[in-house]
Protein backbone atom coordinates (compact mmCIF):
# COMPACT_ATOMS: atom_id res chain seq x y z
CA UNK A 1 0.00 0.00 0.00
CA UNK A 2 1.33 3.52 -0.73
CA UNK A 3 2.59 5.33 2.35
CA UNK A 4 2.34 8.96 3.31
CA UNK A 5 6.12 9.35 3.32
CA UNK A 6 6.21 8.18 -0.28
CA UNK A 7 3.71 10.79 -1.46
CA UNK A 8 5.27 14.13 -2.35
CA UNK A 9 1.84 15.78 -2.44
CA UNK A 10 -1.77 14.72 -2.44
CA UNK A 11 -2.87 13.13 -5.69
CA UNK A 12 -6.35 13.17 -7.15
CA UNK A 13 -7.47 9.64 -7.95
CA UNK A 14 -10.73 7.79 -8.56
CA UNK A 15 -12.76 6.18 -5.80
CA UNK A 16 -11.97 2.74 -7.26
CA UNK A 17 -8.24 3.49 -7.14
CA UNK A 18 -8.62 4.58 -3.52
CA UNK A 19 -10.54 1.41 -2.63
CA UNK A 20 -7.79 -0.68 -4.21
CA UNK A 21 -5.47 0.26 -1.32
CA UNK A 22 -7.61 -1.70 1.16
CA UNK A 23 -6.31 -5.12 2.14
CA UNK A 24 -7.87 -7.89 4.21
CA UNK A 25 -7.53 -7.42 7.96
CA UNK A 26 -7.12 -3.64 7.80
CA UNK A 27 -8.68 -1.07 10.14
CA UNK A 28 -10.41 1.78 8.29
CA UNK A 29 -12.02 4.90 9.72
CA UNK A 30 -15.07 6.53 8.13
CA UNK A 31 -15.33 9.44 10.57
CA UNK A 32 -18.70 10.71 11.66
CA UNK A 33 -22.27 11.56 10.67
CA UNK A 34 -22.67 13.27 7.28
CA UNK A 35 -18.88 13.43 6.85
CA UNK A 36 -18.63 9.66 6.26
CA UNK A 37 -17.53 8.77 2.72
CA UNK A 38 -20.10 7.75 0.13
CA UNK A 39 -18.40 7.12 -3.22
CA UNK A 40 -15.45 5.41 -1.53
CA UNK A 41 -17.88 3.24 0.43
CA UNK A 42 -19.56 2.14 -2.81
CA UNK A 43 -16.22 1.44 -4.48
CA UNK A 44 -15.06 -0.61 -1.50
CA UNK A 45 -18.29 -2.63 -1.50
CA UNK A 46 -17.60 -3.52 -5.14
CA UNK A 47 -14.40 -5.28 -3.97
CA UNK A 48 -16.07 -7.45 -1.33
CA UNK A 49 -15.19 -10.78 -2.96
CA UNK A 50 -11.48 -9.90 -2.74
CA UNK A 51 -11.49 -8.98 0.96
CA UNK A 52 -11.95 -10.55 4.39
CA UNK A 53 -12.12 -9.13 7.93
CA UNK A 54 -11.97 -5.44 7.01
CA UNK A 55 -12.88 -3.50 10.15
CA UNK A 56 -14.40 -0.01 9.92
CA UNK A 57 -14.97 2.54 12.68
CA UNK A 58 -17.75 5.08 12.28
CA UNK A 59 -20.42 6.94 14.20
CA UNK A 60 -23.97 8.09 13.45
CA UNK A 61 -24.33 6.74 9.92
CA UNK A 62 -26.81 9.01 8.18
CA UNK A 63 -27.06 6.99 4.96
CA UNK A 64 -26.96 3.23 4.29
CA UNK A 65 -23.40 1.91 4.17
CA UNK A 66 -22.73 0.02 0.96
CA UNK A 67 -20.21 -2.27 2.70
CA UNK A 68 -22.95 -3.49 5.05
CA UNK A 69 -25.71 -3.68 2.46
CA UNK A 70 -23.59 -5.86 0.16
CA UNK A 71 -22.44 -8.19 2.96
CA UNK A 72 -25.43 -9.21 5.10
CA UNK A 73 -23.62 -12.23 6.61
CA UNK A 74 -20.51 -10.29 7.63
CA UNK A 75 -18.10 -12.37 5.60
CA UNK A 76 -16.08 -9.38 4.40
CA UNK A 77 -16.70 -6.17 6.39
CA UNK A 78 -17.34 -5.37 10.07
CA UNK A 79 -18.61 -2.01 11.41
CA UNK A 80 -17.80 -0.63 14.86
CA UNK A 81 -19.73 2.46 15.95
CA UNK A 82 -19.09 5.04 18.67
CA UNK A 83 -22.79 6.06 18.65
CA UNK A 84 -25.79 4.60 16.85
CA UNK A 85 -28.10 6.32 14.42
CA UNK A 86 -31.38 4.62 13.53
CA UNK A 87 -29.60 2.89 10.65
CA UNK A 88 -26.76 1.69 12.89
CA UNK A 89 -29.31 0.33 15.37
CA UNK A 90 -30.98 -1.76 12.67
CA UNK A 91 -27.62 -3.13 11.60
CA UNK A 92 -26.75 -3.91 15.22
CA UNK A 93 -30.01 -5.86 15.51
CA UNK A 94 -28.95 -7.79 12.42
CA UNK A 95 -25.51 -8.51 13.91
CA UNK A 96 -23.70 -6.20 11.49
CA UNK A 97 -22.69 -3.24 13.70
CA UNK A 98 -21.04 -3.40 17.10
CA UNK A 99 -21.00 -0.63 19.72
CA UNK A 100 -17.88 0.71 21.46
CA UNK A 101 -18.52 2.01 25.01
CA UNK A 102 -17.20 5.47 25.81
CA UNK A 103 -17.58 8.90 27.24
CA UNK A 104 -17.84 10.83 23.99
CA UNK A 105 -15.46 13.58 25.09
CA UNK A 106 -12.69 11.04 25.70
CA UNK A 107 -12.63 9.56 22.19
CA UNK A 108 -9.78 11.72 20.82
CA UNK A 109 -7.70 10.38 23.71
CA UNK A 110 -8.67 6.81 22.85
CA UNK A 111 -7.26 7.30 19.35
CA UNK A 112 -4.07 8.94 20.63
CA UNK A 113 -3.44 6.68 23.64
CA UNK A 114 -5.03 3.27 23.21
CA UNK A 115 -6.11 2.36 19.68
CA UNK A 116 -3.84 0.71 17.17
CA UNK A 117 -2.94 3.00 14.26
CA UNK A 118 -5.58 3.32 11.56
CA UNK A 119 -4.51 1.87 8.23
CA UNK A 120 -6.66 4.20 6.12
CA UNK A 121 -8.88 7.13 7.07
CA UNK A 122 -11.48 8.32 4.56
CA UNK A 123 -13.32 11.53 5.44
CA UNK A 124 -15.69 13.79 3.54
CA UNK A 125 -14.57 17.41 3.48
CA UNK A 126 -15.30 20.62 1.66
CA UNK A 127 -13.17 21.57 -1.37
CA UNK A 128 -9.60 22.80 -0.93
CA UNK A 129 -9.29 26.59 -0.51
CA UNK A 130 -6.57 28.90 -1.80
CA UNK A 131 -4.45 28.14 1.28
CA UNK A 132 -4.53 24.40 0.68
CA UNK A 133 -7.04 23.62 3.46
CA UNK A 134 -10.01 21.26 3.29
CA UNK A 135 -12.81 22.19 5.72
CA UNK A 136 -13.95 19.31 7.93
CA UNK A 137 -17.50 20.73 7.95
CA UNK A 138 -19.75 20.79 11.00
CA UNK A 139 -18.40 17.59 12.55
CA UNK A 140 -15.30 18.23 14.64
CA UNK A 141 -15.61 15.38 17.17
CA UNK A 142 -12.33 13.40 16.80
CA UNK A 143 -11.61 14.04 13.11
CA UNK A 144 -8.23 15.63 13.86
CA UNK A 145 -7.19 12.65 16.03
CA UNK A 146 -8.14 10.29 13.18
CA UNK A 147 -5.92 12.24 10.78
CA UNK A 148 -3.00 12.15 13.23
CA UNK A 149 -3.23 8.37 13.71
CA UNK A 150 -3.92 7.25 10.14
CA UNK A 151 -1.25 5.65 7.99
CA UNK A 152 -3.03 6.93 4.87
CA UNK A 153 -5.46 9.87 4.68
CA UNK A 154 -7.99 10.13 1.85
CA UNK A 155 -10.43 13.03 1.57
CA UNK A 156 -13.65 12.69 -0.40
CA UNK A 157 -14.56 16.20 -1.54
CA UNK A 158 -18.19 17.24 -1.23
CA UNK A 159 -18.93 20.78 -2.39
CA UNK A 160 -22.39 20.72 -0.76
CA UNK A 161 -21.23 20.42 2.85
CA UNK A 162 -21.63 23.45 5.13
CA UNK A 163 -18.36 25.24 5.87
CA UNK A 164 -17.91 25.28 9.65
CA UNK A 165 -15.86 27.86 11.49
CA UNK A 166 -13.60 26.66 14.27
CA UNK A 167 -9.96 26.56 15.39
CA UNK A 168 -9.33 22.95 14.25
CA UNK A 169 -11.79 22.62 11.37
CA UNK A 170 -9.38 22.03 8.53
CA UNK A 171 -6.92 19.51 7.21
CA UNK A 172 -4.07 20.86 5.11
CA UNK A 173 -3.23 19.27 1.79
CA UNK A 174 0.21 18.38 3.20
CA UNK A 175 -1.57 16.02 5.64
CA UNK A 176 -3.51 14.32 2.85
CA UNK A 177 -2.32 11.47 0.64
CA UNK A 178 -5.14 11.20 -1.88
CA UNK A 179 -8.16 13.22 -2.98
CA UNK A 180 -11.26 11.73 -4.54
CA UNK A 181 -14.25 13.59 -5.93
CA UNK A 182 -17.49 12.90 -4.09
CA UNK A 183 -21.02 12.90 -5.46
CA UNK A 184 -21.76 16.30 -3.83
CA UNK A 185 -24.97 15.21 -2.16
CA UNK A 186 -26.32 17.76 0.35
CA UNK A 187 -25.53 16.94 3.96
CA UNK A 188 -27.98 14.41 5.36
CA UNK A 189 -30.73 15.96 7.45
CA UNK A 190 -32.21 14.77 10.73
CA UNK A 191 -35.90 15.68 11.04
CA UNK A 192 -36.94 17.28 14.29
CA UNK A 193 -39.78 15.36 15.95
CA UNK A 194 -42.69 17.68 16.74
CA UNK A 195 -43.23 17.96 20.50
CA UNK A 196 -46.27 16.20 21.92
CA UNK A 197 -48.32 17.09 24.99
CA UNK A 198 -45.97 15.20 27.32
CA UNK A 199 -42.93 16.89 25.77
CA UNK A 200 -44.50 20.29 26.33
CA UNK A 201 -45.46 19.47 29.92
CA UNK A 202 -41.89 18.43 30.75
CA UNK A 203 -40.47 21.42 28.87
CA UNK A 204 -42.64 23.86 30.85
CA UNK A 205 -41.07 22.66 34.08
CA UNK A 206 -37.51 22.90 32.78
CA UNK A 207 -37.96 26.25 31.02
CA UNK A 208 -39.12 27.79 34.30
CA UNK A 209 -35.69 26.92 35.79
CA UNK A 210 -33.65 28.64 33.05
CA UNK A 211 -32.39 32.06 34.12
CA UNK A 212 -31.11 35.03 32.15
CA UNK A 213 -27.49 34.41 31.17
CA UNK A 214 -27.74 30.61 31.43
CA UNK A 215 -25.42 28.55 29.20
CA UNK A 216 -27.32 25.77 27.42
CA UNK A 217 -26.52 22.20 26.47
CA UNK A 218 -29.49 20.70 24.68
CA UNK A 219 -29.69 17.04 23.70
CA UNK A 220 -31.62 15.45 20.86
CA UNK A 221 -35.35 14.69 20.88
CA UNK A 222 -38.80 16.19 21.20
CA UNK A 223 -38.46 17.25 24.86
CA UNK A 224 -35.22 19.27 24.51
CA UNK A 225 -36.56 20.93 21.34
CA UNK A 226 -39.76 21.77 23.19
CA UNK A 227 -37.67 23.53 25.85
CA UNK A 228 -36.19 25.76 23.16
CA UNK A 229 -39.66 26.66 21.89
CA UNK A 230 -40.85 27.56 25.38
CA UNK A 231 -37.76 29.66 26.01
CA UNK A 232 -38.75 31.67 22.95
CA UNK A 233 -42.09 32.37 24.60
CA UNK A 234 -40.47 33.35 27.90
CA UNK A 235 -38.61 36.54 28.64
CA UNK A 236 -35.23 34.87 29.20
CA UNK A 237 -32.31 36.77 27.64
CA UNK A 238 -28.57 36.67 27.03
CA UNK A 239 -28.36 32.92 26.80
CA UNK A 240 -25.11 31.18 25.95
CA UNK A 241 -24.51 27.84 24.24
CA UNK A 242 -21.78 25.29 24.94
CA UNK A 243 -23.15 22.01 23.68
CA UNK A 244 -22.26 18.71 22.07
CA UNK A 245 -24.92 18.69 19.36
CA UNK A 246 -26.20 21.80 17.62
CA UNK A 247 -29.95 21.47 16.99
CA UNK A 248 -32.59 23.51 15.20
CA UNK A 249 -34.18 24.65 18.46
CA UNK A 250 -31.01 26.58 19.31
CA UNK A 251 -31.05 28.20 15.88
CA UNK A 252 -34.53 29.56 16.60
CA UNK A 253 -33.29 31.16 19.82
CA UNK A 254 -30.27 32.61 18.00
CA UNK A 255 -32.38 34.19 15.27
CA UNK A 256 -34.68 35.78 17.83
CA UNK A 257 -31.70 37.39 19.56
CA UNK A 258 -32.07 35.36 22.76
CA UNK A 259 -28.58 33.86 22.41
CA UNK A 260 -25.86 36.46 22.82
CA UNK A 261 -23.24 34.54 24.82
CA UNK A 262 -22.47 37.75 26.69
CA UNK A 263 -22.43 36.04 30.11
CA UNK A 264 -20.11 33.19 29.14
CA UNK A 265 -16.71 32.97 30.80
CA UNK A 266 -15.33 30.97 27.87
CA UNK A 267 -15.90 31.80 24.19
CA UNK A 268 -18.01 34.84 24.99
CA UNK A 269 -20.39 35.71 22.18
CA UNK A 270 -19.90 32.35 20.45
CA UNK A 271 -22.12 29.30 20.06
CA UNK A 272 -19.82 26.34 20.74
CA UNK A 273 -20.64 22.82 19.51
CA UNK A 274 -18.82 19.71 18.27
CA UNK A 275 -21.24 18.41 15.61
CA UNK A 276 -24.62 19.16 14.14
CA UNK A 277 -27.49 17.18 12.71
CA UNK A 278 -30.68 18.91 11.71
CA UNK A 279 -32.29 20.76 8.85
CA UNK A 280 -30.81 22.32 5.74
CA UNK A 281 -31.84 25.65 7.30
CA UNK A 282 -29.53 24.96 10.25
CA UNK A 283 -26.65 24.03 7.95
CA UNK A 284 -27.13 27.22 5.92
CA UNK A 285 -27.15 29.34 9.08
CA UNK A 286 -23.80 28.05 10.36
CA UNK A 287 -22.11 28.06 6.94
CA UNK A 288 -19.12 30.45 7.22
CA UNK A 289 -20.79 32.10 10.22
CA UNK A 290 -18.19 32.96 12.89
CA UNK A 291 -20.88 33.14 15.59
CA UNK A 292 -20.92 29.32 15.43
CA UNK A 293 -17.66 27.67 16.47
CA UNK A 294 -17.13 23.93 15.95
CA UNK A 295 -14.63 22.48 18.45
CA UNK A 296 -13.23 18.99 19.01
CA UNK A 297 -15.28 16.92 21.44
CA UNK A 298 -12.53 16.77 24.08
CA UNK A 299 -13.08 20.53 24.42
CA UNK A 300 -16.88 20.71 24.29
CA UNK A 301 -17.47 17.69 26.56
CA UNK A 302 -14.72 18.09 29.16
CA UNK A 303 -16.55 18.58 32.49
CA UNK A 304 -13.80 20.93 33.72
CA UNK A 305 -14.22 23.15 30.67
CA UNK A 306 -18.03 22.97 30.80
CA UNK A 307 -17.95 24.05 34.45
CA UNK A 308 -16.00 27.23 33.72
CA UNK A 309 -19.12 28.82 32.28
CA UNK A 310 -21.62 29.98 34.93
CA UNK A 311 -25.22 28.78 35.13
CA UNK A 312 -24.79 25.82 32.77
CA UNK A 313 -28.12 24.12 32.07
CA UNK A 314 -27.81 20.56 30.72
CA UNK A 315 -30.96 18.94 29.32
CA UNK A 316 -30.95 15.28 28.26
CA UNK A 317 -33.39 12.40 27.79
CA UNK A 318 -33.45 8.99 29.40
CA UNK A 319 -35.61 5.95 28.72
CA UNK A 320 -35.72 4.35 32.18
CA UNK A 321 -34.79 5.30 35.73
CA UNK A 322 -34.86 3.14 38.84
CA UNK A 323 -36.00 4.17 42.32
CA UNK A 324 -32.44 4.92 43.40
CA UNK A 325 -31.89 7.31 40.48
CA UNK A 326 -29.86 5.27 37.98
CA UNK A 327 -30.65 6.55 34.49
CA UNK A 328 -30.48 4.09 31.58
CA UNK A 329 -30.49 6.17 28.41
CA UNK A 330 -28.92 4.03 25.68
CA UNK A 331 -30.25 0.47 25.70
CA UNK A 332 -33.32 -1.70 26.06
CA UNK A 333 -31.93 -4.65 27.95
CA UNK A 334 -29.17 -6.14 25.82
CA UNK A 335 -30.45 -4.36 22.73
CA UNK A 336 -28.30 -1.28 22.20
CA UNK A 337 -30.20 1.79 20.99
CA UNK A 338 -27.87 4.79 20.80
CA UNK A 339 -24.85 5.39 23.03
CA UNK A 340 -23.58 7.05 26.19
CA UNK A 341 -22.67 10.14 24.20
CA UNK A 342 -21.85 13.11 26.38
CA UNK A 343 -24.75 12.82 28.82
CA UNK A 344 -22.68 11.95 31.87
CA UNK A 345 -19.98 14.51 31.11
CA UNK A 346 -22.52 17.33 30.79
CA UNK A 347 -24.37 16.21 33.93
CA UNK A 348 -21.09 16.48 35.83
CA UNK A 349 -20.03 19.71 34.15
CA UNK A 350 -23.36 21.39 34.85
CA UNK A 351 -23.27 20.35 38.52
CA UNK A 352 -19.76 21.84 38.91
CA UNK A 353 -20.75 25.08 37.13
CA UNK A 354 -21.53 28.02 39.44
CA UNK A 355 -25.33 28.01 39.64
CA UNK A 356 -25.52 25.11 37.17
CA UNK A 357 -28.36 22.62 36.82
CA UNK A 358 -28.68 19.31 35.00
CA UNK A 359 -32.02 17.85 33.97
CA UNK A 360 -32.77 14.25 33.02
CA UNK A 361 -36.21 14.14 31.41
CA UNK A 362 -38.52 11.32 30.42
CA UNK A 363 -42.14 10.51 29.79
CA UNK A 364 -43.52 8.62 32.80
CA UNK A 365 -44.85 5.72 30.67
CA UNK A 366 -44.50 3.97 27.33
CA UNK A 367 -46.58 1.49 25.34
CA UNK A 368 -45.45 -2.03 24.47
CA UNK A 369 -47.58 -4.78 22.96
CA UNK A 370 -50.69 -2.77 23.72
CA UNK A 371 -49.87 -2.36 27.42
CA UNK A 372 -48.79 0.78 29.23
CA UNK A 373 -45.67 0.47 31.36
CA UNK A 374 -43.83 2.76 33.76
CA UNK A 375 -40.42 4.19 32.87
CA UNK A 376 -39.79 4.69 36.60
CA UNK A 377 -39.11 1.22 38.00
CA UNK A 378 -37.85 -0.64 41.04
CA UNK A 379 -35.08 -2.33 39.01
CA UNK A 380 -33.74 -1.55 35.57
CA UNK A 381 -34.52 -4.00 32.79
CA UNK A 382 -31.94 -6.85 32.97
CA UNK A 383 -29.04 -5.97 30.69
CA UNK A 384 -29.81 -2.26 30.66
CA UNK A 385 -26.79 0.04 30.71
CA UNK A 386 -26.53 2.74 33.37
CA UNK A 387 -25.67 5.92 31.48
CA UNK A 388 -25.77 8.32 34.44
CA UNK A 389 -25.11 6.84 37.92
CA UNK A 390 -27.38 7.63 40.85
CA UNK A 391 -24.57 9.66 42.43
CA UNK A 392 -24.60 12.10 39.50
CA UNK A 393 -28.30 12.57 38.75
CA UNK A 394 -29.61 16.00 39.76
CA UNK A 395 -33.08 17.01 38.52
CA UNK A 396 -35.43 14.36 37.12
CA UNK A 397 -38.48 15.62 35.23
CA UNK A 398 -41.62 13.91 33.95
CA UNK A 399 -44.97 15.35 32.91
CA UNK A 400 -46.08 14.79 36.53
CA UNK A 401 -43.40 16.78 38.31
CA UNK A 402 -39.74 17.55 38.94
CA UNK A 403 -37.47 16.39 41.79
CA UNK A 404 -33.86 17.07 42.75
CA UNK A 405 -32.05 13.94 43.96
CA UNK A 406 -28.85 15.61 45.13
CA UNK A 407 -28.24 14.97 48.81
CA UNK A 408 -31.23 12.67 49.19
CA UNK A 409 -31.07 9.29 50.91
CA UNK A 410 -32.18 6.14 49.10
CA UNK A 411 -35.54 6.35 50.85
CA UNK A 412 -36.00 10.01 49.95
CA UNK A 413 -35.02 9.31 46.36
CA UNK A 414 -37.51 6.48 46.06
CA UNK A 415 -40.34 8.60 47.44
CA UNK A 416 -39.39 11.56 45.25
CA UNK A 417 -39.32 9.47 42.08
CA UNK A 418 -42.58 7.73 42.94
CA UNK A 419 -44.17 11.18 43.26
CA UNK A 420 -43.43 11.97 39.60
CA UNK A 421 -44.32 8.52 38.26
CA UNK A 422 -47.63 8.06 36.48
CA UNK A 423 -50.41 7.90 39.13
CA UNK A 424 -51.46 4.45 37.95
CA UNK A 425 -48.09 2.99 39.03
CA UNK A 426 -47.36 4.87 42.24
CA UNK A 427 -49.02 2.45 44.66
CA UNK A 428 -47.20 -0.58 43.20
CA UNK A 429 -43.86 1.26 43.17
CA UNK A 430 -44.28 2.27 46.80
CA UNK A 431 -45.16 -1.30 47.79
CA UNK A 432 -42.06 -2.59 46.02
CA UNK A 433 -39.87 0.07 47.64
CA UNK A 434 -41.01 -1.00 51.12
CA UNK A 435 -40.72 -4.74 50.33
CA UNK A 436 -37.11 -4.32 49.18
CA UNK A 437 -36.17 -2.07 52.13
CA UNK A 438 -35.49 0.99 50.00
CA UNK A 439 -37.83 2.81 52.38
CA UNK A 440 -37.56 1.79 56.06
CA UNK A 441 -40.91 1.26 57.77
CA UNK A 442 -41.87 3.91 60.27
CA UNK A 443 -39.71 6.70 58.88
CA UNK A 444 -41.34 9.92 57.72
CA UNK A 445 -39.89 12.86 55.81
Amino acid sequence: MPSRTAAVKAQTITSHQAASFVQSGMWLDYGSAFCQPDVFDQALAARKSELRNVKIRSTLSMRPRAVLECDPEGEHFHMFSWHFSGYDRKKHDAGRCNYTPLNLGEVPGYYRRFLAPIDIAILQTGPMDESGNFNLSATALWQRAIIEKAGLVIVEVNRSLPHACGPQQSVHVSEVDYIIEGDHQPAAQLPNPPPGDIDRAVAHRIAAEVEDGACLQIGIGGMPNAVCRLLLESGVRNLGVHTEMLIDGLLDLYREGRITGSQKALDAGKIVYTFTLGSSDLYAALDRNPDFQCYPVDYTNDPGIIARNPRVVSINNTTQIDLQGQAASESDGHRHLSGTGGQLQFVRGAYASPGGKSFICLASTYERHGARRSRIVLDLTPGNIVTTPRSDVMYVVTEHGMVNLKGKSVAERALALISIAHPDFREELERQAYEHRLIPRGVSF
